[in-house]
């Protein structure tokens, strides 16, 4: 009788057991092993290095990037982008972005220069904002550098989806010359396994937001797929290779290993990340491992760079500069894991950092994203850190 029962149940209300089914394997990830074999190092002081803020009292600073002249453009959340000249360390207005919406965690996002900028002077930027049918997306914009401040030239790439929390956005010129760009869930886990979806993502554009020929599935922009939220992107300057950074479930509701998880990984093309049928580092056949997976405490990893050798990530709940020491040899095994400028899970300095990036003298230079209301303000937060590596 009760097989009876179930048969005509199931025929009558499918999507009922379809959605049932689907929280299941939602709840029930596959996990696997923490990749890295050595533990981490917290050093809130660093022998050779040392620190100073250069800017201070911004706003959610999102993303960095210095002009060949020495200025610096600030990319904020709340849809300001402010110019920082050359010597010295005062902001100053540049562009207001039109539409720019700022809801939780969408905002002012990514922001990137062209790989010819000296001559053609544009910049790139990632903003959210609502349609005319009040629904959020996301876009990419190219603005025009007018010396002291920029002009909107046009719309390269439109109707990303986007919502509050979960919705990526870091962007960033490969050594290809085209233009990455990372997306979220959008809490919506199984959207990431959706080659149709640009959710969940990072995608792979022309400087012009066409679709290039070489991109791994034919017509679409997707690079590689199954991420949970791209918060990060650097090159290998020695071969090329793409690492990028990705939040884990850290808030996930689910008990036992599914929490954190935080990644750093080296991306291969139309690679699947694993998300959220795999959590961590499960060594199937079918899914790339990430180098460096959490799971203790929430890490969030935002912007990165290699510098001197090494991967830099900047870490949000995690409060620290990480620095990854990577043996090139063995497929970029992790040699070293050290926490900069934090003396437990959590704690750190400076608190919460967003974006690294190399100014044009040389030095490493952090956002602090404390501004955010998830951490403890700072006198004359947020931030902009010289780190000054003498080593």
């Amino acid at each position: 009788m009760k097989k009876v029962f179930l048969i005509s149940f199931a025929i009558l209300f499918p999507n009922f057991l379809a959605n049932a089914q689907s929280e299941i394997r939602q709840a029930l990830p596959i996990v696997g092993e923490v990749p890295q074999k050595v533990p981490d190092e917290y050093l809130p002081v660093v022998d050779g290095v040392t620190v100073e803020v250069w800017v201070d009292s911004l706003t959610i600073p999102w993303s960095l990037r210095f002009l060949p002249d020495g200025d610096a453009l600030v990319a904020q959340r709340n849809g300001s982008i402010v110019r920082v000249p050359k010597g010295t360390n005062k902001p100053i207005p540049y562009l207001q972005v039109p539409d720019a919406v700022h809801e939780v965690d969408a905002g002012l996002m990514g922001m990137d220069l062209h790989p010819d900028f000296e001559s053609n002077q544009w910049v790139y930027i990632m903003h959210a904002y609502r349609n005319e049918k009040n629904e959020l997306l996301s876009r990419i914009l190219r603005l025009k550098h007018d010396g002291e401040t920029a002009t909107v030239q046009r719309v390269i790439m439109d109707n990303i989806p986007a919502y509050a929390i979960h919705l990526g956005g870091r962007i960033a010129f490969g050594p290809d010359g085209m233009l990455y760009i990372g997306t979220g869930d959008m809490s919506q886990p199984y959207i990431a396994q959706d080659l149709n979806s640009l959710a969940s993502k990072i995608l792979r554009i022309t400087p012009e937001g066409a679709i290039p020929a070489d991109n791994p599935f034919p017509n679409s922009p997707v690079y590689s797929y199954g991420h949970r939220v791209v918060q990060g992107f650097a090159w290998d300057p020695e071969t090329g290779a793409l690492f990028n950074s990705e939040h884990g479930p850290s808030g996930a509701a689910v008990e036992g290993d599914v929490r954190y998880r935080d990644e750093v990984n080296l991306v291969k093309k139309g690679g699947n990340h694993g998300w959220p049928i795999v959590v961590g580092a499960p060594q199937m056949s079918d899914y790339q491992d990430p180098l460096v997976s959490w799971n203790l405490a929430a890490v969030p990893p935002a912007g990165m760079t290699f510098y001197k050798d090494d991967l830099y990530v900047a870490s949000l709940g995690g409060q620290a500069l990480i620095r990854l020491v990577l043996d090139r040899e063995k497929d970029y095994e992790v040699k070293k894991v050290q926490r900069w400028f934090s003396y437990a899970p959590s704690r750190g300095i400076y608190g919460r950092m967003r974006d690294v990036t190399i100014g044009s003298d040389g030095f490493l230079y952090v956002t602090t994203s404390n501004t955010d209301g998830r951490a403890e303000l700072r006198i004359h937060d947020d931030k902009i850190l010289r780190i000054k590596v003498d080593w």
